[in-house]
């Protein structure tokens, strides 16, 4: 098998769990290279297949119910990732026509018999004859409404597309849906940081423009510098990055502070926080409530010396001791502000996971805020822009609490960390939080709130 198939074949396995067994793409493609052996320019290539194939599932789905003529439910779940990953050969890559056609029908016909073979043949010589903007003109011509057309061709449910347009709406930027849903189909660009105190940016990088303590490489192995420099220097989206900031610089910190980052996993943020505490004189706890992320949490500050106690349990009663300064709520959340980096994720939610995941978002920050002392700051983050997420979920705990809680203007806080103006215009609704935006910011979609205890 030449190496471009076994490239092939990594890609297709991976889609197939993710599909089938709601497997992680970005933690089931590594181990799948590494046991395949792939070099660089092909261990590329499987990811690119991969997460490309992935990210535009819905459009491939539209032209297949068109080239088949029948729809995409009634056909086989495995014939049916090889042909999306041919669809996206054929319509997104340079991969030569009859290399992504034979390549997809030998899957298909691996995954199922002869006959799924002379299928697959037929619906993907029959995508092949057409250009890629015929096919978008087809699936356009498809849809019943505006919103369906947007969905199919940009690949989103359309209940995200609805909720990405009221979201940018309360900021008077409605019309930047398009550039959102196009950038949310892109391949994110590697942005790490160096921990405050510890680490310092390499010579021959780039400074992000938004965070301090980001960077991007010319180019090198990212996990090599992560290795090298103990877990100082990290990957780690730039929008992570100020919004563990945002706590820790809101107000200037005073030695003895007690923090605590009450949803901790996977670490990230707790890295940030934990290099914050060491330069401020501050203690820091950490909790989450699954073992397995709690062990992440651990492993992502080990390069920090600093004793930061990780405990198991559920965050709405882990704060209730009280007393804390400055607490972290990164609230469990649809992820929809993440789309580029976990491109299955847009298909494995719903609009009934919201109000689930609402009233534990309002718990988690009515916890948090118990646990203020007087003049202490919480942070309420999601990597969500949906609105039910975020504005919704902050306004309903101040009605709660009332004047007994005041919201800090996050946004003004956020600008004055960053190098460049990130240009964050006010929320609709008079609130001082901060949204950044894949298409704006280059950043995963996060929310920041700040909120203090008189």
């Amino acid at each position: 098998m030449s190496s471009a198939n076994t490239s092939r074949r990594v890609a297709f396995e991976t889609i197939r769990a993710v599909n089938e067994s709601d497997a992680y793409a970005n933690l089931l493609l590594p181990r799948a290279i590494a046991r395949a052996g792939l070099d660089t320019a092909d261990a590329g290539l499987a990811t690119e297949l991969t997460y490309g194939t992935l990210r535009r599932q819905g459009t491939y789905d539209a032209v297949i119910e068109i080239a088949a003529d029948r729809p995409v439910h009634e056909i086989d779940s495995a014939v049916l990732d090889a042909l999306r990953l041919g669809a996206h050969q054929l319509l997104s890559t340079r991969v030569a026509s009859h290399a992504a056609v034979n390549e997809s029908v030998e899957l298909a016909r691996s995954a199922g018999s002869r006959g799924a073979a002379g299928f697959a043949n037929a619906v993907l010589r029959r995508i092949s004859r057409d250009t890629p903007g015929e096919w978008m003109a087809r699936v356009a011509a498809s849809a019943r409404s505006d919103d369906e057309r947007l969905g199919l061709v940009f690949s989103h449910p359309v209940w995200i597309v609805r909720a990405f347009r009221r979201a940018l709406a309360a900021e008077g930027r409605a019309d930047e849906l398009e550039a959102l849903l196009t950038a949310d189909n892109a391949s994110p660009r590697v942005t790490m940081a160096a921990l405050p105190g510890l680490a310092d940016v390499p010579d021959d990088a780039r400074h992000t423009p938004y965070s301090p303590l980001g960077f991007r490489l010319g180019g090198g192995d990212p996990e090599r510098l992560v290795r090298e420099s103990g877990g100082t220097l990290r990957v780690q989206d730039e929008g992570s990055q100020l919004a563990a900031l945002a706590l820790t610089r809101a107000l200037p910190v005073r030695e003895g502070e007690r923090w605590l980052d009450l949803c901790a996993g996977p670490g990230g943020k707790t890295a940030v926080l934990a290099a914050e505490a060491l330069q401020g004189g501050a203690r820091l706890e950490a909790n989450e409530v699954s073992p397995a992320r709690a062990g992440l949490v651990r492993q992502a500050i080990a390069g920090v010396p600093l004793e930061v106690p990780v405990s198991e349990e559920d965050g709405r009663t882990r704060a209730g001791a009280g007393g804390y300064d400055r607490i972290l709520v990164d609230a469990p959340c649809t992820g929809l502000g993440a789309l580029r980096r976990r491109p299955e994720a847009r298909w494995r939610k719903s609009p009934a996971d919201v109000p689930e995941l609402t009233q534990l978002q309002g718990e988690l920050l009515i916890a948090a805020i118990g646990g203020l002392r007087p003049g202490g700051i919480v942070a309420y983050v999601t990597c969500s822009p949906h609105l039910a997420e975020t504005a919704g979920v902050v306004g309903e705990v101040r009605r709660e609490f009332g004047g007994a809680i005041e919201e800090l203007d996050a946004r003004a806080v956020v600008r004055d960390l960053a190098v460049a103006d990130p240009g964050l215009p006010p929320q609709n609704d008079g609130s001082g939080r901060a949204q950044l935006w894949p298409h704006r910011h280059n950043t995963d979609a996060m929310s920041i709130t700040l909120l203090r205890r008189p």
